[in-house]
């Protein structure tokens, strides 16, 4: 299977230094050097889908501009990319949410991802009106899943659930394409929802043999429930033409990062109900030390960012091997990032892509000559 790339869109802001927060921390100051307007995401969208991303992930929170009306915005000044939508299942009713994503996929012929989130922070989820607790919030997040999966299907939907209730719920017109669902999550009730109802299971960037574990665990789950699932991972990359001009940069994005900061950031995350946030901060501990947890896999990013805390760090070379490393393991989509995003994107889109397209596992999604220009730092 031909390897999948997607960029990222920072809706909490960008910066030549790494915006910090989320998973109920606010973002950092750095998020205010580039504000996220829709001006600046279409051109970081328009160079993706030039360079041969798939798609480009939007996250959800109080910390960054909503992902609906963005992407909605954003879709407008690009052709291709698939836009994967970061939401909160208890935040809107399951049928409204599935005409949402079919309209999108009307409007934009076909170009919407989904990324359910299901939060798991219960303070920020009280800030929004839900008072679940965790578990709590996975059950409603299967009965929502189950509701949205039954009317994408065409069907009429009754449905007096634990904490969903819908009567003769029906699409009026469906979603061509149905939306790809990607789930993540490390607890037992994730991992269930995972394999009941998600195309693509989504894992942060941990160490190539806890990876494998996870996708163990929810191949197995998956199996139990008659089904299989793609494998995605989310990181940060740092790639560049020499392995010391790629850590001289992470380098700097770490000087630049304020002892202050670090502390009120480690504090805020560190009372995360989120066990994969949990296990994001047993890889670095809080330390500016050891830092490198695998061959070019960095933590740095998690000192100061909630989520996905990790970057592949190295020559153009090196960045290519690691994603077959973690390929070989069964991951075929990749969600990736970084500093400045716009700048980033390049870097990892001429001098990782070929690299692999060369060895037959990529290929663009439409000929170079056909695709459209994007250039970079253009109005």
């Amino acid at each position: 299977m031909s390897l999948t790339f997607h960029w990222f869109l920072p809706t909490n802001g960008d910066s030549r230094h790494v915006v910090g927060g989320g998973h109920g921390t606010p973002a950092t100051a750095s998020g205010r050097d580039r504000p996220p307007t829709v001006a600046y995401l279409s051109q970081i969208a328009r160079a993706a889908e030039d360079l041969g991303f798939a798609g480009a992930l939007t996250p959800t929170g109080a910390w960054c501009e909503d992902a609906w009306l963005t992407t909605a915005m954003v879709s407008r000044h690009t052709e291709r990319l698939k836009f994967l939508v970061a939401f909160r299942p208890g935040f809107v009713s399951p049928t409204l949410a599935a005409q949402m994503a079919s309209t999108f996929q009307r409007q934009t012929g076909g170009r919407l991802l989904l990324n359910v989130v299901t939060g798991g922070e219960s303070h920020e989820q009280r800030a929004y009106g839900d008072f679940l607790d965790k578990d709590a919030r996975y059950r409603r997040t299967g009965e929502f899943l189950h509701i949205v999966r039954q009317l994408w299907d065409g069907k009429s939907v009754d449905l007096h659930g634990e904490h969903l209730r819908v009567e003769e719920a029906k699409l009026a017109r469906l979603p061509d394409p149905v939306p790809e669902v990607y789930f993540g999550g490390s607890s037992p009730a994730a991992g269930q929802a995972a394999a009941r109802y998600a195309d693509v299971y989504l894992t942060w960037g941990e160490p190539p043999a806890q990876v494998a574990g996870k996708i163990a665990w929810v191949r197995k789950l998956a199996a139990e429930h008659g089904r299989t699932l793609r494998f995605g991972i989310r990181l940060h990359v740092i790639s560049r033409d020499t392995s010391e001009q790629a850590w001289a940069e992470a380098d700097r994005l770490l000087d630049g990062f304020d002892p202050e900061t670090v502390r009120a950031v480690q504090t805020g995350l560190a009372r995360s109900e989120s066990e994969g946030q949990q296990r994001m901060l047993a890889l670095h501990g809080g330390s500016r030390e050891s830092l490198e947890i695998h061959p070019n896999l960095w933590a740095g990013i998690g000192l100061v960012r909630g989520g996905a805390g990790t970057a592949l760090v190295g020559s153009h070379d090196e960045v290519a091997e690691r994603i077959k490393e973690y390929h070989a393991l069964g991951i075929d989509e990749f969600v990736l990032s970084g500093y400045p995003h716009l700048e980033e994107a390049y870097w990892f889109g001429e001098g990782v892509l070929p690299r692999l397209q060369a060895q037959g596992l990529w290929a663009h999604p439409v000929s170079r000559a056909a695709a459209s220009a994007a250039v970079p730092f253009a109005g």
